[in-house]
């Protein structure tokens, strides 16, 4: 009697023993996950990414290592974005890092996991925060001058062309600040005394057409507006703006990068490494209405000499000493 009762009891020990280290396993606390929602495709944000992963790295987190990354893209397509969201949240993700459309999507679906942005419009005005120095709610992140910069880019285009008197401008009537982009434009035009030609689209399919009509108008000039569609399409639109030798100014570095004249704005590779930092952050415990909205300080212009070359444009050197990076 007593074996039998003895071997039930190292049965049973031994059974606990075999549990155990699976009942630790499940014990161990999960690694969290972070959710990256975006407007754009994933090709065009390669750089920003890894600024992004950097910034991660600034709080201690790696992805893969002890942080998990969910990225989720719109292709430019802003319908997907509840979906995308959605689905983002059956991950069950600790945070959200979102383009201004993935924000507007976690603020219309009532999300209130905490929500890091990068916004090309006022944040306040759009709801997201209640002030920039105290968000006061489950939403902070970055707020990016866009609207403001289109002025400065026909500036610096009007410098490198004094003599052109017409310049297109294309502007994508999706963006949620194109009304803002067109005011600033309009003012800086009348400062300058130079004609617009406004060239509105709403989608890549619109550009042949756009580009007929600045050539039926006579522009001399071309500014391409800030839009993450664009963006997603810099390479057809440069190629588009050299087919039809027409100069042109951009929002980023990497249009001009790509073969355009010239590009002035913010640095997104600094926006999105302190969306990184700010992400880690909430993951440690930090609350995001006591991380106050940043504005970028970091602007880039670039102009690509090769460029202006092959446009027969000589750039002064006044223009060039201004560039924070010469192309040739």
């Amino acid at each position: 009697m007593l074996d039998t009762r003895r071997r039930h009891f190292i049965t049973l020990l031994g059974g606990a023993a075999a549990a155990w280290p699976l009942a630790a396993h499940a014990q161990q606390p999960a690694m969290p996950v972070i959710g990256f929602l975006h407007i754009a495709s994933p090709g065009a944000y390669v750089r920003v990414v890894a600024a992004f992963r950097r910034g991660l790295a600034e709080s201690d987190f790696v992805e893969g290592r002890n942080v998990t990354v969910e990225y989720r893209w719109g292709e430019g397509q802003l319908d997907r974005m509840p979906s995308l969201l959605a689905d983002l949240l059956q991950h069950q993700v600790s945070v959200i890092v979102a383009s201004l459309q993935g924000a507007e999507a976690a603020k219309s679906a009532g999300v209130t996991i905490p929500v890091v942005f990068s916004s090309s419009d006022d944040p306040v005005k759009q709801g997201f925060v209640e002030t920039l120095n105290r968000p006061g709610g489950n939403m902070t992140g970055a707020y990016l001058f866009t609207a403001e910069l289109e002025g400065k880019r026909l500036g610096l285009l009007h410098d490198l062309l004094p003599k052109v008197t017409i310049v297109a401008v294309l502007i994508d009537v999706r963006h949620p600040v194109a009304d803002a982009q067109l005011r600033e434009v309009q003012s800086a035009a009348a400062r300058l005394g130079v004609q617009l030609i406004l060239l509105r689209v709403n989608s890549d399919r619109d550009f042949g057409a756009a580009f007929a009509t600045l050539i039926e108008q006579r522009a001399a000039a071309l500014l391409v507006c800030a839009s993450p569609s664009f963006y997603n399409r810099r390479d057809q639109l440069v190629a588009l703006a050299a087919r039809h030798n027409i100069p042109a100014a951009y929002e980023l570095r990497d249009f001009a990068t790509a073969g355009g004249l010239l590009s002035y704005g913010n640095s997104l590779i600094d926006v999105y490494r302190q969306l990184g930092v700010y992400a880690g952050r909430i993951l440690k415990g930090a609350k995001p209405t006591d991380l106050p909205v940043v504005r970028p300080t970091k602007f880039e212009l670039v102009i690509n000499l090769k460029t202006a070359k092959a446009l027969g444009i000589e750039v002064p050197s006044s223009i060039q000493l201004l560039a924070d990076e010469l192309i040739e």
